[in-house]
Protein backbone atom coordinates (compact mmCIF):
# COMPACT_ATOMS: atom_id res chain seq x y z
CA UNK A 1 0.00 0.00 0.00
CA UNK A 2 1.12 3.27 -0.90
CA UNK A 3 2.19 5.43 1.87
CA UNK A 4 -0.51 8.47 3.07
CA UNK A 5 0.53 11.65 1.02
CA UNK A 6 1.13 14.65 3.43
CA UNK A 7 -2.07 15.86 4.75
CA UNK A 8 -4.18 12.69 4.67
CA UNK A 9 -5.66 11.59 7.88
CA UNK A 10 -3.69 8.73 9.20
CA UNK A 11 -6.82 7.20 10.40
CA UNK A 12 -7.38 6.25 6.76
CA UNK A 13 -4.88 4.05 5.88
CA UNK A 14 -5.62 0.30 6.92
CA UNK A 15 -3.91 -3.12 6.22
CA UNK A 16 -5.85 -5.79 4.42
CA UNK A 17 -4.90 -9.10 5.04
CA UNK A 18 -6.17 -10.80 2.81
CA UNK A 19 -5.30 -14.84 4.75
CA UNK A 20 -7.21 -13.91 7.60
CA UNK A 21 -9.86 -11.56 5.77
CA UNK A 22 -9.42 -9.00 8.18
CA UNK A 23 -8.38 -5.25 7.92
CA UNK A 24 -6.43 -3.14 11.09
CA UNK A 25 -5.94 0.26 11.07
CA UNK A 26 -2.60 2.14 12.83
CA UNK A 27 -5.60 3.12 15.95
CA UNK A 28 -5.34 -0.69 16.33
CA UNK A 29 -9.06 -1.22 15.10
CA UNK A 30 -9.77 -4.41 12.93
CA UNK A 31 -12.12 -5.32 10.96
CA UNK A 32 -12.78 -9.33 10.07
CA UNK A 33 -15.22 -10.77 6.48
CA UNK A 34 -17.16 -13.11 7.42
CA UNK A 35 -19.78 -15.27 4.97
CA UNK A 36 -23.20 -15.68 5.48
CA UNK A 37 -22.80 -19.42 3.43
CA UNK A 38 -20.53 -19.92 6.44
CA UNK A 39 -22.59 -19.67 9.75
CA UNK A 40 -20.21 -21.36 11.95
CA UNK A 41 -17.26 -19.11 11.21
CA UNK A 42 -18.99 -16.53 13.87
CA UNK A 43 -19.09 -18.64 16.68
CA UNK A 44 -16.67 -17.28 19.02
CA UNK A 45 -15.53 -14.23 17.55
CA UNK A 46 -16.99 -11.14 19.72
CA UNK A 47 -17.48 -7.29 17.80
CA UNK A 48 -18.44 -4.13 19.02
CA UNK A 49 -20.07 -3.45 15.22
CA UNK A 50 -21.25 -5.35 12.32
CA UNK A 51 -22.33 -4.27 8.65
CA UNK A 52 -24.14 -6.92 7.16
CA UNK A 53 -24.63 -6.60 2.90
CA UNK A 54 -27.54 -8.06 1.19
CA UNK A 55 -29.20 -9.56 4.10
CA UNK A 56 -32.18 -10.36 1.77
CA UNK A 57 -29.63 -12.53 -0.60
CA UNK A 58 -28.05 -14.46 1.89
CA UNK A 59 -28.57 -18.35 1.26
CA UNK A 60 -31.09 -19.79 3.08
CA UNK A 61 -30.79 -23.62 2.42
CA UNK A 62 -30.73 -25.49 5.65
CA UNK A 63 -31.64 -22.41 7.27
CA UNK A 64 -28.00 -20.65 6.75
CA UNK A 65 -29.59 -16.82 7.05
CA UNK A 66 -30.89 -16.77 10.18
CA UNK A 67 -27.98 -19.38 11.93
CA UNK A 68 -25.48 -16.47 10.55
CA UNK A 69 -27.46 -13.62 11.48
CA UNK A 70 -28.09 -15.62 15.14
CA UNK A 71 -24.12 -16.51 15.16
CA UNK A 72 -23.62 -12.89 14.98
CA UNK A 73 -25.46 -11.34 17.30
CA UNK A 74 -24.27 -13.80 19.93
CA UNK A 75 -21.10 -12.25 19.49
CA UNK A 76 -21.62 -8.82 19.64
CA UNK A 77 -20.77 -7.74 22.93
CA UNK A 78 -17.72 -5.85 22.72
CA UNK A 79 -17.94 -2.55 23.65
CA UNK A 80 -20.95 -0.49 25.95
CA UNK A 81 -23.21 0.23 22.96
CA UNK A 82 -22.96 -2.70 20.05
CA UNK A 83 -24.60 -1.75 17.24
CA UNK A 84 -25.42 -3.48 13.59
CA UNK A 85 -26.79 -2.14 10.22
CA UNK A 86 -27.91 -4.55 7.57
CA UNK A 87 -28.08 -2.60 3.99
CA UNK A 88 -30.10 -5.24 1.31
CA UNK A 89 -32.29 -4.84 -1.77
CA UNK A 90 -35.62 -5.78 0.18
CA UNK A 91 -37.09 -9.07 -0.30
CA UNK A 92 -39.39 -10.70 1.06
CA UNK A 93 -37.23 -13.81 3.06
CA UNK A 94 -38.32 -14.87 6.24
CA UNK A 95 -35.15 -13.31 7.79
CA UNK A 96 -36.09 -10.18 7.30
CA UNK A 97 -39.60 -10.13 7.85
CA UNK A 98 -38.34 -11.71 11.04
CA UNK A 99 -36.43 -8.71 12.12
CA UNK A 100 -38.80 -5.79 10.56
CA UNK A 101 -41.64 -7.84 12.96
CA UNK A 102 -39.26 -7.05 15.85
CA UNK A 103 -39.43 -3.13 15.93
CA UNK A 104 -36.99 -2.88 19.32
CA UNK A 105 -34.55 -0.98 19.25
CA UNK A 106 -34.47 -1.06 15.01
CA UNK A 107 -34.42 1.83 12.91
CA UNK A 108 -35.52 1.54 9.18
CA UNK A 109 -34.15 3.69 6.50
CA UNK A 110 -35.42 3.63 2.64
CA UNK A 111 -33.88 4.63 -0.36
CA UNK A 112 -34.52 4.82 -4.12
CA UNK A 113 -32.09 4.80 -6.83
CA UNK A 114 -33.57 7.47 -8.41
CA UNK A 115 -32.49 9.63 -5.58
CA UNK A 116 -29.15 9.32 -6.86
CA UNK A 117 -29.71 9.69 -10.32
CA UNK A 118 -27.17 12.85 -10.62
CA UNK A 119 -24.45 10.33 -9.75
CA UNK A 120 -25.63 7.69 -12.35
CA UNK A 121 -25.69 8.07 -16.23
CA UNK A 122 -28.93 9.25 -18.28
CA UNK A 123 -28.85 6.34 -20.45
CA UNK A 124 -29.12 3.34 -17.27
CA UNK A 125 -31.71 5.59 -15.63
CA UNK A 126 -33.73 6.15 -18.95
CA UNK A 127 -33.51 2.03 -19.22
CA UNK A 128 -34.71 1.20 -15.64
CA UNK A 129 -37.69 3.11 -16.38
CA UNK A 130 -38.15 1.50 -19.35
CA UNK A 131 -37.85 -1.47 -18.50
CA UNK A 132 -39.08 -2.29 -15.22
CA UNK A 133 -41.54 1.23 -14.98
CA UNK A 134 -43.82 0.46 -12.26
CA UNK A 135 -43.62 -3.11 -12.37
CA UNK A 136 -43.23 -5.28 -9.10
CA UNK A 137 -39.94 -6.02 -9.49
CA UNK A 138 -39.21 -2.30 -10.19
CA UNK A 139 -40.70 -1.30 -7.45
CA UNK A 140 -38.40 -3.55 -5.17
CA UNK A 141 -34.95 -3.54 -6.82
CA UNK A 142 -35.37 0.52 -7.34
CA UNK A 143 -37.78 2.07 -5.24
CA UNK A 144 -36.60 -0.21 -2.26
CA UNK A 145 -40.27 -1.04 -1.42
CA UNK A 146 -40.52 -4.73 0.36
CA UNK A 147 -43.15 -6.21 -2.23
CA UNK A 148 -44.55 -9.04 0.40
CA UNK A 149 -46.31 -12.17 -1.09
CA UNK A 150 -50.00 -12.40 -1.99
CA UNK A 151 -51.30 -15.26 0.10
CA UNK A 152 -52.14 -18.41 -1.78
CA UNK A 153 -49.39 -17.02 -4.58
CA UNK A 154 -48.66 -20.10 -6.57
CA UNK A 155 -45.45 -18.47 -7.49
CA UNK A 156 -43.82 -16.83 -4.37
CA UNK A 157 -40.92 -13.82 -5.31
CA UNK A 158 -38.62 -16.51 -3.05
CA UNK A 159 -39.19 -18.86 -5.96
CA UNK A 160 -38.36 -16.77 -8.74
CA UNK A 161 -35.33 -15.63 -7.01
CA UNK A 162 -34.25 -19.15 -6.48
CA UNK A 163 -34.89 -20.31 -9.92
CA UNK A 164 -32.56 -17.99 -12.06
CA UNK A 165 -29.44 -17.48 -13.97
CA UNK A 166 -28.00 -15.39 -15.76
CA UNK A 167 -28.47 -17.25 -19.35
CA UNK A 168 -29.27 -20.65 -19.82
CA UNK A 169 -26.21 -23.10 -18.92
CA UNK A 170 -27.63 -25.99 -20.85
CA UNK A 171 -27.91 -26.25 -25.12
CA UNK A 172 -31.72 -26.56 -25.79
CA UNK A 173 -33.01 -29.67 -27.25
CA UNK A 174 -36.86 -28.40 -27.88
CA UNK A 175 -37.76 -24.93 -28.21
CA UNK A 176 -41.38 -23.72 -27.71
CA UNK A 177 -42.74 -20.56 -28.22
CA UNK A 178 -46.07 -19.56 -26.03
CA UNK A 179 -48.70 -17.47 -27.35
CA UNK A 180 -51.79 -16.48 -25.53
CA UNK A 181 -53.66 -14.20 -28.16
CA UNK A 182 -56.06 -10.95 -27.11
CA UNK A 183 -59.48 -11.16 -27.78
CA UNK A 184 -59.05 -7.89 -29.38
CA UNK A 185 -56.53 -5.20 -30.82
CA UNK A 186 -57.63 -2.91 -27.72
CA UNK A 187 -57.77 -4.95 -25.30
CA UNK A 188 -55.06 -7.15 -23.20
CA UNK A 189 -51.37 -7.61 -24.28
CA UNK A 190 -50.33 -10.65 -26.31
CA UNK A 191 -48.57 -13.32 -24.66
CA UNK A 192 -45.43 -14.55 -26.15
CA UNK A 193 -43.04 -16.41 -23.89
CA UNK A 194 -40.17 -18.77 -25.73
CA UNK A 195 -39.34 -21.76 -23.33
CA UNK A 196 -36.53 -24.20 -24.11
CA UNK A 197 -35.70 -27.96 -22.71
CA UNK A 198 -31.88 -28.20 -22.12
CA UNK A 199 -30.22 -31.37 -22.54
CA UNK A 200 -29.73 -31.22 -18.82
CA UNK A 201 -33.78 -32.10 -18.35
CA UNK A 202 -34.55 -28.15 -17.05
CA UNK A 203 -37.09 -26.07 -18.72
CA UNK A 204 -35.71 -22.24 -18.95
CA UNK A 205 -37.79 -19.15 -20.05
CA UNK A 206 -35.60 -17.76 -22.56
CA UNK A 207 -37.89 -14.23 -23.86
CA UNK A 208 -40.80 -12.22 -23.40
CA UNK A 209 -41.52 -11.17 -26.77
CA UNK A 210 -45.20 -10.12 -25.74
CA UNK A 211 -46.64 -7.27 -27.26
CA UNK A 212 -49.29 -4.82 -26.18
CA UNK A 213 -52.75 -3.63 -27.52
CA UNK A 214 -51.67 -5.48 -31.02
CA UNK A 215 -53.46 -6.14 -34.22
CA UNK A 216 -53.73 -10.11 -34.93
CA UNK A 217 -51.12 -9.12 -37.55
CA UNK A 218 -48.35 -7.37 -35.37
CA UNK A 219 -48.86 -10.21 -32.39
CA UNK A 220 -48.34 -12.82 -35.32
CA UNK A 221 -45.46 -11.08 -36.64
CA UNK A 222 -43.87 -10.45 -33.53
CA UNK A 223 -44.42 -14.36 -32.55
CA UNK A 224 -42.12 -15.24 -35.87
CA UNK A 225 -39.98 -12.85 -35.50
CA UNK A 226 -39.45 -14.45 -31.63
CA UNK A 227 -39.88 -18.52 -33.22
CA UNK A 228 -36.83 -17.32 -35.91
CA UNK A 229 -34.89 -15.36 -33.62
CA UNK A 230 -35.00 -18.38 -31.00
CA UNK A 231 -35.06 -21.48 -33.62
CA UNK A 232 -38.18 -22.93 -32.31
CA UNK A 233 -39.36 -26.00 -33.64
CA UNK A 234 -43.22 -25.86 -32.60
CA UNK A 235 -45.53 -23.29 -31.46
CA UNK A 236 -48.49 -23.62 -28.74
CA UNK A 237 -51.15 -21.21 -29.30
CA UNK A 238 -54.44 -20.65 -26.62
CA UNK A 239 -57.39 -20.58 -29.34
CA UNK A 240 -60.11 -19.77 -27.20
CA UNK A 241 -60.57 -16.39 -28.33
CA UNK A 242 -61.24 -16.69 -32.33
CA UNK A 243 -60.95 -20.20 -33.03
CA UNK A 244 -59.02 -21.39 -36.36
CA UNK A 245 -58.63 -17.47 -36.80
CA UNK A 246 -55.49 -17.56 -34.41
CA UNK A 247 -53.87 -20.58 -37.12
CA UNK A 248 -55.34 -18.60 -40.17
CA UNK A 249 -53.37 -15.16 -38.41
CA UNK A 250 -49.72 -17.14 -37.94
CA UNK A 251 -49.76 -19.16 -41.01
CA UNK A 252 -50.40 -15.60 -42.73
CA UNK A 253 -47.39 -14.09 -40.93
CA UNK A 254 -45.46 -17.62 -42.53
CA UNK A 255 -44.66 -19.35 -39.08
CA UNK A 256 -43.93 -22.42 -41.00
CA UNK A 257 -43.43 -24.39 -37.93
CA UNK A 258 -45.62 -27.36 -36.27
CA UNK A 259 -48.21 -25.16 -34.87
CA UNK A 260 -50.55 -26.47 -32.35
CA UNK A 261 -53.95 -24.91 -30.98
CA UNK A 262 -54.81 -25.32 -27.64
CA UNK A 263 -57.85 -24.87 -25.98
CA UNK A 264 -58.22 -23.85 -22.13
CA UNK A 265 -61.36 -26.23 -20.63
CA UNK A 266 -60.03 -25.80 -17.20
CA UNK A 267 -59.15 -22.50 -15.02
CA UNK A 268 -55.93 -20.81 -15.17
CA UNK A 269 -55.68 -21.85 -11.53
CA UNK A 270 -55.61 -25.29 -12.11
CA UNK A 271 -53.59 -24.99 -15.48
CA UNK A 272 -51.14 -23.17 -13.92
CA UNK A 273 -50.64 -25.32 -10.85
CA UNK A 274 -48.72 -28.75 -12.02
CA UNK A 275 -46.29 -25.56 -13.58
CA UNK A 276 -45.63 -24.03 -10.61
CA UNK A 277 -44.78 -27.77 -9.09
CA UNK A 278 -41.84 -27.75 -11.73
CA UNK A 279 -40.60 -24.71 -10.29
CA UNK A 280 -40.89 -26.25 -6.92
CA UNK A 281 -39.03 -29.16 -8.19
CA UNK A 282 -36.49 -27.09 -9.58
CA UNK A 283 -36.97 -28.45 -13.51
CA UNK A 284 -37.35 -24.61 -14.26
CA UNK A 285 -34.83 -21.49 -14.56
CA UNK A 286 -35.53 -17.99 -15.50
CA UNK A 287 -32.60 -17.19 -18.10
CA UNK A 288 -32.60 -13.82 -17.08
CA UNK A 289 -34.64 -11.64 -15.51
CA UNK A 290 -38.78 -11.08 -16.84
CA UNK A 291 -40.36 -8.46 -15.32
CA UNK A 292 -43.40 -8.06 -16.39
CA UNK A 293 -44.33 -11.98 -16.52
CA UNK A 294 -42.73 -12.12 -13.08
CA UNK A 295 -45.21 -9.78 -11.88
CA UNK A 296 -48.10 -11.75 -13.22
CA UNK A 297 -46.62 -15.47 -12.41
CA UNK A 298 -46.85 -13.85 -8.72
CA UNK A 299 -50.87 -12.87 -8.78
CA UNK A 300 -51.30 -16.57 -9.66
CA UNK A 301 -53.71 -17.46 -6.70
CA UNK A 302 -54.61 -21.13 -5.74
CA UNK A 303 -58.19 -21.14 -5.96
CA UNK A 304 -58.41 -19.62 -9.20
CA UNK A 305 -58.35 -15.70 -8.73
CA UNK A 306 -55.45 -13.35 -10.03
CA UNK A 307 -54.49 -10.46 -8.04
CA UNK A 308 -51.76 -8.89 -10.18
CA UNK A 309 -51.26 -5.99 -12.81
CA UNK A 310 -53.93 -6.00 -15.79
CA UNK A 311 -56.65 -7.38 -16.45
CA UNK A 312 -55.47 -10.90 -17.34
CA UNK A 313 -52.01 -12.68 -16.84
CA UNK A 314 -51.56 -13.22 -20.79
CA UNK A 315 -47.85 -13.71 -20.17
CA UNK A 316 -47.85 -16.02 -17.19
CA UNK A 317 -50.79 -17.87 -19.75
CA UNK A 318 -48.37 -18.19 -22.75
CA UNK A 319 -45.55 -19.36 -20.34
CA UNK A 320 -48.12 -22.07 -18.78
CA UNK A 321 -48.84 -23.50 -22.53
CA UNK A 322 -45.01 -23.82 -23.53
CA UNK A 323 -44.37 -25.04 -20.31
CA UNK A 324 -46.94 -27.70 -20.35
CA UNK A 325 -45.73 -28.38 -23.80
CA UNK A 326 -42.25 -28.68 -22.86
CA UNK A 327 -42.46 -30.70 -19.52
CA UNK A 328 -46.09 -32.22 -18.85
CA UNK A 329 -46.96 -33.12 -22.42
CA UNK A 330 -46.49 -36.46 -24.45
CA UNK A 331 -44.43 -34.04 -27.03
CA UNK A 332 -41.93 -33.21 -24.38
CA UNK A 333 -38.55 -34.16 -24.45
CA UNK A 334 -37.58 -37.29 -26.70
CA UNK A 335 -37.67 -40.52 -24.90
CA UNK A 336 -35.45 -43.15 -25.94
CA UNK A 337 -36.69 -46.68 -26.08
CA UNK A 338 -34.37 -49.99 -25.54
CA UNK A 339 -35.56 -53.61 -25.86
CA UNK A 340 -34.01 -56.60 -24.69
CA UNK A 341 -34.10 -60.01 -26.59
Amino acid sequence: MAPARRGQRRWRRFRPDRERGSTSWPNGAQATLFSAFEPESLRGPQHSHAWCDELAKWDNSAGRANAAWDNLLMGLRSGSDPRVVATTTPRDVPLLRRLLADPDGLVVTRGSTFENEVNLPARFLRAMRRTFGDSLLGRQELEGELVMDREGALWTRALLEQCRERAASSPPVRTVVGIDPPASATGDACGIIVCALGEDGIARVLADASVEKATPERWARAAAAAAEAWRADRVVAEANQGGAMVGSVLHAAEINLPLRLVHARSGKSARAEPVAALYEAGRVRHAGMFPQLEDQLSGLLLGGAYDGPGRSPDRADALVWALTELCLSSRGAPRLWAFAD
